[in-house]
């Protein structure tokens, strides 16, 4: 699957591809109530397909019919390892149709091709299957009650969930939630972003192919008020997981607070740093790093390092590396595989990106054409919007200090608390500058997000109730219940009386 193909193969695949164009509810693709929507491919401007768009109605039928399969079991009351069996045999269906997925997804979304295929469905299989294999595995408690009783602390399938997608990883973030949400034995409703419903869709078919039974994964396409609010309203809705916008996030903590106090799980914002100390070793290597960490999916990432905050007596010479690595990252035509960028989700997105360059001299990049940006480096200080504002694209702000108490003090200086790097040769400066660090992942002498078995989210407006990955994630789709069992003696308790 992982091997790539080229541009002309890729272009022949995606002339093949039959796309998906209506609602899941219950186990079959749905006629919408609310008419139609165009989804575009970015990178041309070029509609793909029209896309049935979800009523009041059909989210008041969707929600009915995951209630009706979670209170019959059909999901929900399976051994647990019967769960898995069915998860891992989508797993292998994903795996069987990979290429077409990895297609159908750059072109829905503008990803370049080589990370749908080395990155994006892998991981996707990876997740579910992780979670899969889970599901039979996490025990249960008891309680130290004394001789007279047993106490038992037991999980239990939360119900009906909402998992509300981003446009940036459509299914990976679709893994990341159903893949613990489904195992745990919950009915599943999806709601991917408008911009990128179609390989949500296809799984969701596989899913049924798979053994899912109808009812427990549902698929509700349309936008933020069409779907999303009723979503967020719904009394008989016991829970929204959420990735996305911080704005957006506070929006269904007020829906929760509004209907039913469902619970929410908030996965939101990030203005990430990449600190680098003057003793950080290998300069190449962390070039490397700080390019990958600023630009991999164009930099519309959340956990993207999107502020280099270096120490002056290596700045010189870490851009200059910086700059040397940014030529190998070329921007394009993303069905082409020798392109590491594609294009940004919309003309308009783009636009918006490239207006925080209004007024400011590049150090490198900057141009701008349709959805494509280049990966862009600007100097600033602290306080300039684009050193404090998400960005959500392809610009990397490089902020210069003095010393490391300077370069934490502004790290730790934002609304955000999602990821952060730190650099140096130091291992006790590395452990104290990750203990001070006010964030959810914090990386030494790399970037990345960990991987499926530690827990992702963040602090401050970058998250809220809860973790993505690992067995943290298991929690978050589970109530916790306490089971006590008296197991003194009823004729003591009587001659007692």
């Amino acid at each position: 699957m992982s091997e790539l193909l080229t541009r002309d193969e890729y272009a022949a695949i995606a002339k093949g591809l039959d796309f998906p164009r209506s609602p899941f509810i219950d186990g079959r693709f749905h006629t919408a109530g609310g008419g139609e929507f165009e989804t575009v491919n970015p990178a041309t401007g070029e509609t793909i397909c029209k896309i049935g768009a979800c009523s009041g109605e059909d989210v008041d039928l969707a929600v009915a019919r995951a209630r009706e399969a979670f209170e019959e079991g059909r999901w929900s009351k399976l051994h647990p390892a019967e769960r898995k069996d069915v998860l891992i045999r989508l797993c292998k269906l994903i795996t069987r149709n990979a290429r077409e997925l990895a297609v159908m997804e750059s072109l829905d979304s503008g990803k370049p091709i080589r990370d749908c295929v080395t990155i994006d469905i892998p991981e996707t299989i990876h997740t579910i299957k992780w979670h899969a294999e889970a599901a039979d595995k996490i025990y249960d408690q008891t309680a130290p009650a004394g001789e007279d009783a047993v106490a038992m602390i037991v999980r239990e399938p939360i119900g009906v969930v909402a998992a509300v997608l981003p446009w940036n990883f459509p299914s990976l973030m679709l893994a990341w939630k159903i893949g613990p949400a489904l195992a745990a034995g919950n009915s599943v409703i999806v709601k991917p972003a408008e911009q990128t419903s179609l390989t949500a869709l296809r799984i969701a078919e596989l899913a049924m192919e798979a053994g899912i039974p109808r009812g427990v994964l549902q698929v509700l396409t349309g936008d933020g008020p069409g779907v999303g609010e009723p979503l967020g309203m719904h009394m008989d809705i016991d829970m929204v997981s959420f990735t996305g916008s911080t704005e957006t996030g506070r929006r269904f903590l007020r829906y929760a607070a509004d209907s039913n106090l469902k619970k929410v799980v908030l996965e939101c914002g990030g203005k990430n740093p990449a600190i680098v100390l003057a003793d950080a070793e290998n300069l190449d290597l962390v070039a490397g790093h700080v390019v990958n960490a600023a630009f991999w999916n164009m930099g519309e990432n959340c956990s993207a390092n999107s502020r280099l905050i270096v120490q002056a007596g290596i700045k010189d010479a870490l851009m200059e590396r910086i700059q040397a690595r940014l030529r190998d990252w070329k921007t394009g035509d993303p069905l082409d595989p020798q392109n590491h960028l594609g294009a940004l989700i919309d003309a308009d997105h783009c636009r918006k990106v490239a207006s925080y360059l209004d007024g400011i001299e590049a150090l490198a990049g900057g141009a701008l054409a349709g959805a494509y940006l280049e990966p862009t480096l600007v100097e600033t200080d602290r306080d300039h919007r684009l050193a404090r504002e998400e960005v959500f694209g392809p610009i990397l702000s490089v902020i210069t200090v003095a010393s490391a108490d300077e370069a934490l003090e502004i790290a730790n200086d934002t609304q955000y608390g999602l990821a952060a790097s730190i650099f140096t040769a130091n291992g006790r400066k590395a452990l104290s500058a990750a203990r001070a660090i006010r964030a959810g992942t914090v990386t030494v002498n790399c970037y990345g997000e960990g991987d499926i078995t530690t827990p992702f989210g963040g602090y401050k407006q970058s998250g809220f109730g809860g973790r993505d990955n690992g067995l943290h994630a298991h929690d978050q789709y589970t109530e916790t219940k306490t089971i006590w069992i008296d197991l003194s003696d009823p004729a003591a308790q009587d001659d007692v009386g």
